[in-house]
């Protein structure tokens, strides 16, 4: 018999706003860097992760969205994400520093899903993961996937959603999944929230 999956939270974080279930919690000037947004941020909701500075924009993004999605997580909680522009804030920073000398501390952050590292570090997660790039949001693939982690017993819970950073914005959305709930983890559900 196959069970229901539930969207329990929901984080967004665009134009320097923070939404948890479609309320707004944190906001600053919009005039401000999206570097000062995020350690302004970091300060308001007393994250302690002092890696937090070192990384780039996406685990930033990350690394905010799941401490206000939720303080603790099962072990097993799955990671599964999509954006369109995959690491391009690193890429190109990193691209840079090759005329001059490379920067190792750039680098490392080149690849996308690095942010699940580094969430799974800060969460203490043994999880399935997976990152996933794409033009746009893919809703019913995003719904499907993680659904089929939950139903084959991979994982007990699920965060999932959108991490978008690239050189001109961002844009973050994340959801918790679990067996108990109001709102029923489906793709319309997915993108109705997406779009708000």
């Amino acid at each position: 018999m196959k069970r229901d999956w539930y969207i329990t939270s929901s984080v967004k974080l665009k134009k320097h706003q923070i939404f948890k279930d479609d309320e707004l919690i944190f906001k600053t000037e919009p005039h401000i860097s999206t570097q000062d947004f995020l350690k302004e941020a970091y300060r308001f909701f007393g994250i302690n992760y002092p890696k937090f500075h070192k990384m780039d924009v996406l685990c930033k993004l990350g690394m905010i969205a799941s401490c206000v999605l939720k303080e603790e997580y099962p072990k097993d909680t799955a990671l599964v994400f999509q954006n369109a522009s995959s690491s391009e804030v690193s890429d190109t920073q990193h691209q840079e520093s090759i005329h001059n000398f490379p920067s190792p501390a750039t680098f490392v952050y080149t690849l996308p899903n690095i942010v699940m590292g580094e969430l799974s570090i800060k969460h203490e997660l043994q999880s399935e993961n997976a990152f996933f790039v794409a033009e746009d949001f893919q809703a019913q693939f995003i719904q499907n996937y993680t659904q089929s982690l939950l139903e084959q017993k991979k994982a007990s819970a699920a965060i999932c959603g959108w991490l978008e950073a690239n050189l001109d914005d961002y844009y973050l959305f994340l959801n918790y999944i679990e067996p108990r709930g109001m709102h029923i983890f489906s793709a319309e559900t997915l993108l109705e929230k997406y779009t708000q």
